[in-house]
């Protein structure tokens, strides 16, 4: 046989394949959000078998969610070195194999501990997969390949909750952690099969320096904001981890500054649209991720529904995730979507307004908030992933994504932190208020009181304050969480705003001129 004109390079994947690919990215992508929305609905169950205190069970969502976004950039550098393919399934794997480990996990600190692990996992599955549709991918195709995967993760995140209700109530939390070991191993057997090795002939290695600094940055950060509501902000504990947290943020930005392939290019905030796709990125993680968390725990523990009423509850806010990103994209034919993002913000800032007033126990009441809430949300959440790619030169569209990712998952994961503190500090605050000023053997009781009624934790609330009716808990805690809506609900105003700003036509046009705007 005459080889003399092989071509050793392989075939490009047709049409077909390539949507295979595409499917097992999208399976990673619904198995992570579906691995953070589950334990949340299943959090009393999992602090009923595994103990814990309040600042251990915060960490169930935390740890996951800090691992998860502090790991991305390190691991799109390790895709780009060693193989996205390779990446992509070792990452799967593990994730996988964390999630059956949890289900065996035999006290809540190494349920924590294998959190952490399994979102340092999902960071490498994204990237990984990412990195590997790039290369799949181009123009057009491309940017609805990243939209189908930011869609494929809301949907995965709407309807988590949902889903772990069902689990809970045919079998118990064990069966949540079991589905995304099911989903995963799919994942796993779809990339191998269908996937094909590349990387980076220039990459460099990874930025270990930058990845150290940002993860110890982010690490110090969570601590000190979920330490603050037991120990005061002006505990010298809290403020040495404040500060830790800013001097490593500091020395994070300086070492890319002067790193000659960054882990992060700074470079890219000098186009006016990137800094807005990042603002948009930041967005839902305060105004609608955190109610995933929040509205859950509500249900549960401080309302006393079932998990599986919880998960049904949740239709509200999830239900639109299914119509109203396709309804965006085709909006996009006739306005820009800079002007759709920013639109949906200040419905589901209304929406959060609207919740805030709603106090717990109020059945029914909800379900026009919250649907109002998950239809603002969901205009821009189409849109985010393909923004990200389209707002810089395409060939920086694979580090504009993963600063993309990693300011969206960070971002998730340091808003849980506060608005978990801050929720606390205002239950605590209600309370003050009702019973007065404490005395000392009080107010430490106070304090664990209120950190207990944040999780949900009514009943261990009550034996720490015997003194103080239920129902005065219940209220004290509808206080602080109509306020926490409410501050909210501005923030998200101001991202609006923001948006409008950086990312229409107009702008754009006024800021060509001085990129660094």
């Amino acid at each position: 046989m005459n080889t003399s004109n092989h071509d050793p390079s392989p075939p490009p994947h047709t049409f077909a394949e390539k949507c295979l690919i595409l499917g097992a990215v999208c399976l990673a992508a619904l198995a992570m959000p579906l691995s953070f929305t589950g334990p949340a609905v299943a959090l009393r169950a999992i602090g009923h078998d595994l103990g814990g205190s309040p600042i251990a069970l915060n960490w169930v969502t935390n740890a996951f969610m800090l691992s998860f976004g502090s790991s991305l950039m390190a691991a799109g550098t390790l895709a780009d070195s060693y193989g996205r393919k390779r990446v992509f399934l070792i990452g799967v794997a593990m994730f996988g194999l964390c999630s059956l480990a949890l289900a065996c996990a035999p006290d809540i600190v190494w349920f924590d501990l294998l959190r952490a692990a399994q979102g340092a996992a999902s960071a490498a599955a994204l990237s990984g997969g990412m990195a590997a549709l790039a290369q799949e991918f181009d123009g057009a195709a491309r940017t609805r390949a990243f939209s189908l995967i930011g869609t494929t993760f809301g949907v995965g995140l709407a309807f988590g909750p949902i889903l772990a209700g069902v689990l809970i109530r045919a079998f118990d939390w064990h069966a949540v952690l079991l589905t995304v070991t099911a989903t995963s191993v799919l994942a796993l057997l779809t990339g191998a099969r269908c996937m094909r090795e590349s990387r980076d002939p220039q990459a460099s290695g990874v930025d270990w320096a930058g990845a150290i600094s940002f993860t110890g940055a982010l690490s110090l950060l969570t601590y000190g904001v979920l330490q603050a509501p037991e120990n005061g902000w002006s505990d010298p504990l809290v403020i040495g981890l404040l500060l830790g947290a800013a001097t490593l943020f500091a020395a994070f930005i300086a070492i890319e500054r002067r790193a000659s392939r960054p882990m992060l290019d700074l470079s890219l905030f000098r186009y006016p649209r990137f800094v807005g796709v990042q603002f948009l990125a930041a967005a839902p993680a305060y105004a609608y991720v955190v109610l995933l968390v929040l509205l859950p725990i509500r249900f549960i523990g401080i309302e006393g529904h079932s998990e599986f009423e919880a998960g049904r509850m949740m239709v509200a806010l999830s239900a639109p995730m299914l119509v109203v990103p396709m309804l965006a994209a085709y909006l996009t034919r006739w306005c820009a979507p800079g002007a759709i993002a920013g639109s949906g913000l200040l419905i589901c800032a209304a929406g959060l307004f609207w919740l805030g007033h709603c106090p717990p126990g109020q059945g029914a009441a909800i379900v026009l908030p919250m649907l109002t809430i998950g239809f603002g949300i969901s205009l821009p959440w189409g849109l985010m992933d393909g923004l990200a790619v389209s707002v810089v030169p395409t060939e920086r569209a694979g580090m504009a994504t993963g600063i993309f990712n990693t300011t969206r998952v960070a971002g998730e994961g340091i808003a849980l932190a506060v608005v978990g503190a801050l929720l606390a500090a205002l239950t605590r605050t209600r309370l003050e208020a009702v019973i007065g000023l404490p005395q000392a053997d009080l107010g430490a009781r106070l304090v664990s009181a209120a950190q207990r009624v944040a999780t949900g934790d009514l009943g261990r609330a009550a034996a720490a304050l015997p003194e103080v009716a239920a129902s005065v808990l219940v209220q004290s805690y509808g206080d602080a969480f109509s306020t926490l809506l409410n501050v909210l609900s501005a923030v998200t105003v101001v991202s609006a705003l923001v948006v409008f700003g950086f990312l229409m036509p107009g702008t754009a046009q006024r800021l060509a001129g001085n990129p660094a705007a």
